[in-house]
């Protein structure tokens, strides 16, 4: 800033009302017009050249990019798993965006855990994109030879984790930061300690009625380029504000930690980012939640039922008898095998527990009384994970 130019006085802030779903209207930023629109154009940017699997992720992976510009402000550094099930779901097309988008790109295909905490350095780091990734972590056996690279991406998810090393002639013991953000694309799921650490975007194939835009190098990139100056200078004339900001979390502890600094991204452009960041964070988090504990079921048990209501021609309610009858029928389900008795009322009572959904004494036709659930209960976690019925197939994508 030029001795000359005086320094505008601090104000408060001021709050506009933003709802977030699942939570009480909490107070939200004024719209930062500039933020929001370079945000949005961001958004659309990736959305040209990669199909995401749901708006929640165009939203996470934009969000991820934009706090890239900021890391020496957040206490903690994100991970991006980029992860999908084969070849050709879009991860090294999204990587390669996300190096033009980012702050400092330092891209590796397979590097040592001492040739990265090296290049990190001190100060202002740069942003860690690692493509391939399975080629470290894809097997037990050839993880087991890579821990070093692990705890070297776990210890970097927070500050003040040094790792330390002797070196020189001198064999004088050198601390080498670790604290960085960093994109991780590979086949299958990473470690659990860095899925952990991580906004998963789960890539699929793209079907052939989904459509993308070209990307050429010497066109498309200095096109996202531009767009990346533009959005490291919004980021750096709010930095004090950032700095200062202690943005309302709809999760706790790792997640949290995780999502903060997306959140805080959201909240500094304010508009309808809020609201779409914290979307994305619940969704997103409740999803890999369920398939941490139980492999994927609490979404999986939402599309089954969702089909069950379906063969009974979508009644406005179901008794529980009949809805588990058809669960443990079908023999491409996990349910028949849930326990020795298949799944019962209170394994479904389980399942259904995050959702809120509990069954409960209805009338039935014939002016029958049972235990039963309604189409109705189910309509907003269809919406929120499961997707469209045409598509559905078995564990769902968040939001796809």
């Amino acid at each position: 800033m030029d001795e000359a130019t005086p320094k505008t006085p601090s104000l408060p802030v001021q709050w506009l009302p933003t709802a977030v779903p699942g939570q009480p209207t909490v107070p939200g930023p004024a719209p930062d017009p500039e933020g929001e629109e370079v945000l949005d154009q961001l958004r659309d940017t990736i959305r040209r050249y990669v199909v995401m699997p749901s708006d929640e992720a165009l939203t996470a992976t934009t969000l991820w990019a934009a706090a890239t510009h900021l890391q020496t402000v957040w206490q903690h550094a994100p991970r991006l798993a980029v992860v999908g099930p084969a070849k050709r779901c879009g991860k090294s097309r999204l990587l390669e965006v996300l190096i033009e988008a980012v702050h400092e790109p330092l891209i590796t295909v397979n590097a040592s855990a001492a040739a990265i905490f090296r290049s990190i350095g001190e100060g202002d780091p740069p942003t860690l994109l690692v493509d391939e990734v399975d080629t470290i972590f894809g097997s037990a056996k050839v993880a087991e030879k890579n821990e070093e690279m692990r705890g070297l991406l776990n210890a970097g998810h927070q500050r003040n984790r040094p790792t330390l090393r002797v070196t020189g002639p001198n064999h004088e013991v050198v601390k080498f930061d670790t604290f960085a953000m960093a994109a991780l694309a590979g086949i299958g799921d990473l470690p659990d300690t860095i899925m952990d650490r991580s906004v998963v975007i789960r890539m699929r194939r793209r079907a052939e009625s989904e459509k993308v835009s070209a990307w050429r190098y010497g066109r498309d990139d200095l096109a996202v380029r531009e767009l990346r100056t533009r959005l490291a200078a919004w980021l750096a004339s709010v930095r004090e504000k950032a700095l200062a900001l202690e943005p309302k979390m709809p999760v706790e502890d790792r997640a949290a930690d995780t999502w903060a600094p997306l959140i805080s991204v959201a909240d500094l452009a304010g508009g309808h980012w809020p609201v779409l960041a914290r979307t994305a964070c619940t969704t997103m988090t409740d999803y890999e939640s369920g398939r941490d504990d139980d492999g994927g079921l609490k979404i999986r048990i939402l599309v089954d039922i969702r089909r069950a209501f379906a063969s009974e021609g979508d009644q406005p309610a179901i008794r529980t008898g009949r809805l588990l009858d058809i669960l443990n029928a079908d023999p491409e389900a996990p349910w028949a095998e849930y326990s020795p008795k298949g799944l019962t009322s209170r394994g479904l009572q389980i399942l259904l527990k995050d959702y809120g959904i509990k069954s409960a004494n209805r009338r039935f036709p014939g002016g029958t009384q049972a235990k039963g659930y309604t189409h109705a209960q189910f309509a907003d976690a269809w919406t929120r994970y499961c997707p469209p019925e045409a598509a559905a197939t078995s564990a769902a994508e968040p939001g796809a």
